[in-house]
């Protein structure tokens, strides 16, 4: 147990730029952010093969007109595009802020610790032996691909004398990720399922649906609040177990809720778009930067900037290659790579 003379040592001897909490930074996010997020949606709905001005999307929205053409793209493809990209994007963000204030792992991300990928595999098994499934079923099995590939991560990482660490855990995401995605693609081949696979793995927002909307809403709901109600509890143990547990936090339950957090929302995105990769590593470091180290702070703001990161990278996708798509997985890596090749450099002595 630390008693509060060791924690204020402990504080004190933390940097003091690790220590400040901006909450006006982190209200302007949030206030900007959702604006920005407005226009993004606003602007998306517009973007395509088919260019169409903003007063027309205003008036599919609220005077929509089943006669005519782009209203019925704006309101059955475009704005269910857009909103399940904001959806994703807060996914995506939220589970890679929580893993890392779990972990203490500033490489943590859904992605590079194989969630992604547990739900890739479970989604090429149902591809292979139960097409026919409900988007329903669907998603359920890639939250338990993806709790399955986190229960296998960590305990791999583990297995050392010295326990987790880190380094062994991004290892073993690394290693546990390689091998989950080459047995997603051996049962593409297998079953004849490469170019479905292969458009799945891309990662993409293209076939996104009102149904899907629908279906993953609730569950996104619920694990985001349920990461504000525990955004408390992961500044602690971003500080270390020992002082959570010094001011009597139950480590191990927090633990136990975070990841069930983390697998519903990182289960939901990657059933809907893919296993887009780098989300949740790059937006929480951008946010602390932002706003400090106060997760009550860093989770919404998360969310805001992760929903714009997808808006935003899903328009330039249209946009590159016009009319056709650049994938958005490759997009989002084109940013993420350097990125990870930059924290692991910048703190490889903390690793």
């Amino acid at each position: 147990m630390v008693s509060p003379s060791d924690f204020a040592n402990r504080i004190k001897n933390e940097p003091k730029k690790a220590l400040h909490t901006r909450p006006a930074a982190a209200i302007g996010i949030l206030i900007f952010g959702l604006a920005a997020i407005a226009f993004g949606l606003a602007l998306s709905v517009s973007v395509g093969a088919a260019d169409i001005k903003l007063a027309t999307v205003w008036e599919a929205i609220f005077h929509f007109n089943p006669d005519l053409q782009k209203h019925q793209v704006i309101r059955e493809l475009r704005f269910p595009r857009a909103i399940a990209g904001a959806l994703v994007g807060a996914c995506f963000a939220v589970a890679g802020a929580i893993m890392q204030g779990m972990t203490r792992n500033p490489l943590a991300d859904s992605g590079l610790l194989g969630l992604n990928a547990g739900a890739g595999v479970a989604l090429a098994i149902v591809f292979a032996f139960a097409p026919s499934l409900s988007f329903t079923s669907l998603m359920l099995y890639c939250f338990i691909g993806a709790a399955v590939a986190s229960f296998i991560v960590f305990g791999i990482g583990s297995l050392s004398f010295n326990g987790l660490t880190p380094l062994r855990l991004t290892l073993a995401g690394s290693a546990v990720s390689a091998l989950l995605v080459a047995i997603s693609q051996g049962v593409a081949i297998l079953f004849n399922l490469s170019q479905d696979i292969a458009f799945w793995l891309a990662g993409g927002m293209g076939g996104a649906s009102w149904t899907q909307i629908k279906i993953i809403f609730p569950w996104v709901a619920v694990a985001l609040i349920a990461a504000m109600m525990l955004s408390r509890s992961v500044t602690l143990l971003s500080l270390g177990r020992e002082v959570a547990v010094g001011l009597g936090q139950r480590t191990r339950l927090v633990q136990l809720a975070c990841m069930i957090v983390v697998v519903i929302l990182a289960g939901s995105a990657v059933s809907t778009v893919g296993p887009i990769a780098f989300i949740g590593l790059i937006i929480p470091h951008v946010t602390r930067y932002f706003v400090g180290v106060d997760y009550r702070w860093i989770i919404p703001c998360s969310a805001v900037l992760g929903s714009l990161l997808i808006i935003f990278a899903d328009i330039a996708a249209r946009m590159i290659n016009a009319p056709y798509e650049t994938p958005l997985g490759a997009l989002i890596a084109i940013i993420g790579v350097p990125f990870f090749i930059y924290l692991a450099s910048k703190r490889k002595g903390e690793l």
